[in-house]
């Protein structure tokens, strides 16, 4: 029986594995290790919960982030999660650590399983975007040993990067699965959780707003937010607000909500801190235009076709279809982009980044292939 560790930090990490983590259990050569850590024990406890009542047993939890949210504190958090990932790998001894797509955690649980001699799969290497984001994926990219690719395209960096062609395996989006089948329970949840909100209603018209601090913009987080909110405040539309990651610069956004609020003109506005993605997906379908720097813009809103207008460098040369209008982080072409979205509507489904069978794709890779432990570069 093979071991697979499965650490989820965020609501994101948890729409991209549940189908996987579900068709692990299913199999008859592999265990799951879960492990619950970073956002999810506070601000995102609710996904937390999400995730036992869909029935995973959690086998440990890992606690290492600070409550602020500055590059220093980022820097702390990770020194921290790097040492609870080493006790925890110690106790766990799994077979293969599997670390997703590229945040700084990712990063200190991929060095863990390094230092524990312990086999890592990785989630969506080889893609090209902004932010730290782009080094931190290419850096884990190198301490792999299985290459699980959203795409065609970052299956082949992943090859120019000297990876072996055997251990990489095109698999696409993993939340894909969930939005292919979520359907009108996602709706019916997001319905009844807005309830409290009667501002947002989402059997009409409305925004979907999701933007992030972008890290090597740190400075700037709080104008961004700013100019994010006076946008919105332009277009008038009923928003449904995302509360943004764990990034530095975080905690800046409330101050832009504090002030769209007290705003005479304020459309209806209703603030979540995080989504189960069937409920994201249903909210996603229905919007009339995505708006912020959330890679969903280029992944899940392609795959169903929602227009959207990715604002700022965070996507930076990120693979994209034609539902996305990008602009720089300022009112005028934010506004702009957002009405042409509106008038223009439903586009056309995108398959690039997979067709929602991604999970059992992943179990069967983990099952059957074994690398060798140490690596040696190919080119």
């Amino acid at each position: 029986m093979r071991k697979i560790c499965v650490v989820l930090t965020t609501r994101g990490n948890f729409a991209k594995m549940k189908t996987a983590m579900r068709a692990i259990v299913a199999h008859p050569k592999l265990e799951l290790q879960l492990v619950v850590g970073g956002a999810l024990l506070n601000r995102q406890a609710a996904i937390a919960q999400e995730i036992e009542r869909e029935g995973f047993t959690v086998t440990e939890t890992l606690d290492y982030m600070l409550a602020s949210e500055t590059p220093a504190a980022i820097t702390q958090s990770a020194a921290r999660c790097l040492q609870g990932a080493g006790e925890m790998l110690g106790r766990l001894q799994p077979d293969v650590l599997m670390v997703i797509a590229d945040r700084y955690e990712a990063l200190a649980l991929a060095q863990a399983a390094l230092c524990n001699n312990i086999r890592i799969t990785h989630l969506e290497g080889g893609e090209v975007s902004g932010s730290i984001d782009e080094r931190i994926r290419h850096a884990i990219t190198k301490l792999s040993h299985y290459h699980l690719a959203a795409s065609q395209k970052a299956a082949d960096r992943l090859l120019r990067l000297g990876e072996k062609p055997e251990s990489i395996l095109v698999v696409g989006s993993p939340s894909f699965d969930l939005l292919r089948d979520s359907g009108s329970d996602g709706y019916r949840k997001l319905h009844k959780r807005l309830a409290d909100q009667p501002a947002a209603d989402p059997e009409k018209a409305f925004l979907l707003v999701s933007h992030h601090p972008v890290v090597t913009e740190y400075d700037e987080a709080q104008s961004q937010y700013g100019v994010l909110a006076e946008s919105v405040l332009q277009i008038g539309l009923p928003a449904i607000w995302i509360w943004p990651n764990n990034d530095a610069g975080a905690g800046t956004v409330g101050d832009a909500l504090d002030w769209l609020r007290a705003q005479p003109s304020c459309p209806p506005l209703a603030v979540v801190p995080a989504l189960p993605i069937e409920e994201y997906g249903a909210a996603l379908n229905r919007t009339s235009c995505l708006v912020g720097n959330s890679s969903s813009a280029v992944r899940e809103a392609a795959f169903l076709g929602t227009p959207a207008v990715n604002v700022g460098t965070r996507q930076h040369a990120r693979e994209r279809g034609a539902n996305v209008i990008d602009v720089p982080c300022e009112v005028g072409p934010i506004v702009a982009a957002v009405k042409k979205q509106m008038a223009r509507g439903k586009y056309e489904l995108d398959l690039r980044y997979g067709d929602g069978a991604a999970g059992t794709k992943i179990a069967a890779f983990l099952a059957d292939y074994w690398p060798p432990l140490d690596k040696t570069i190919t080119y």
